[in-house]
């Protein structure tokens, strides 16, 4: 197959009728709790920037599971965020259930040399009967047969599961099962197919595939080339399947809305100058911009 012949990039009027408006009764419950087991005692920005992106992007409730050195900079960073040690990860994995959506966030801020990651990681795969995004460093928990056997499973069984690559990570993935790795289009798609996930792969041009679809976004800038711009990416796509949104739905509206929160964030501070900070402060532009367009 060659996968350029079935690639669609998606309207704006599309991509406007996926933004999660809410309705007029709606409370924080009904709008979504995204769990997010994120940072760690080196990176907890990384859990900063998911949380609040995951808030802005419209999830009811958003909870912070994180590294217990990282928890007090976390409240501090907004006090709205609901945010507990890692040992209390067992409470926090609750299932969604009717008018309660739920999803998890696992990996952003991961540090590769913590013995916890890989666990924190296969933890959430296991237990969480809801969608699930993996980004960051909490992608390697998956480049082995271990990590394989529970996507597999939770496709099986009907769980949604993002993964968040950017080029390096993909390559990572692809690797042990034999994948090329050349065509970020078609590594998209066969990461899809190989593992029961949709996968979203980051680059200059990001796509982003179920295995059956394969979908473009050319709207970047090269101002989001900053650390902890990925971070927000997952936040928001974390939110999105939080509010239910489909896999593949969250997948391209979150990285075409992270894509206009870089175009605007650049036009106000030059492409030199952008920050994952600024790039998350855009975001309720970027939005609004997208329902003006529709």
């Amino acid at each position: 197959m060659n996968p350029a012949k079935s690639v669609r990039e998606y309207r704006a009027d599309e991509l406007a009728a996926l933004v999660p408006l809410p309705v007029a009764n709606a409370n924080k419950y009904t709008r979504g709790t995204l769990t997010a087991v994120v940072g760690s005692e080196r990176y907890p920005g990384a859990a900063c920037l998911a949380a609040a992106a995951s808030q802005r992007a419209g999830a009811g409730d958003t909870e912070v599971v994180t590294h217990p050195a990282a928890v007090a900079r976390v409240r501090a960073w907004r006090p709205s965020l609901v945010v507990l040690p890692r040992a209390a990860l067992s409470e926090a994995l609750a299932p969604a259930r009717e008018g309660r959506p739920r999803a998890y966030l696992v990996g952003c801020g991961f540090d590769v040399r913590d013995e916890e990651s890989k666990p924190l990681v296969r933890a959430v795969l296991e237990r969480a009967q809801a969608p699930v995004v993996v980004d960051g460093s909490g992608l390697d928990a998956l480049a082995c047969e271990e990590g394989r056997l529970l996507l597999r499973r939770r496709f099986e069984e009907g769980l949604p599961t993002v993964v968040t690559p950017h080029a390096g990570e993909a390559t990572r993935l692809a690797r042990p099962l034999g994948l090329p790795s050349d065509d970020p289009c078609a590594l998209a798609q066969s990461l899809s197919l190989a593992l029961g996930v949709v996968a979203l792969v980051k680059g200059p041009v990001t796509y982003a595939s179920d295995g059956d679809e394969i979908v473009r976004m050319a709207h970047g800038t090269p101002a989001l080339a900053k650390a902890g711009t990925g971070d927000v990416l997952a936040g928001l796509v974390g939110a999105l399947l939080a509010q239910g949104a489909n896999a593949l739905d969250a997948a391209v509206l979150g990285a075409e809305l992270h894509a206009r929160a870089g175009r605007v964030a650049a036009a106000r501070l030059t492409d030199v100058a952008v920050i994952a900070e600024d790039v998350l402060e855009a975001v309720p532009r970027a939005i609004a911009e997208l329902l003006r367009e529709a």
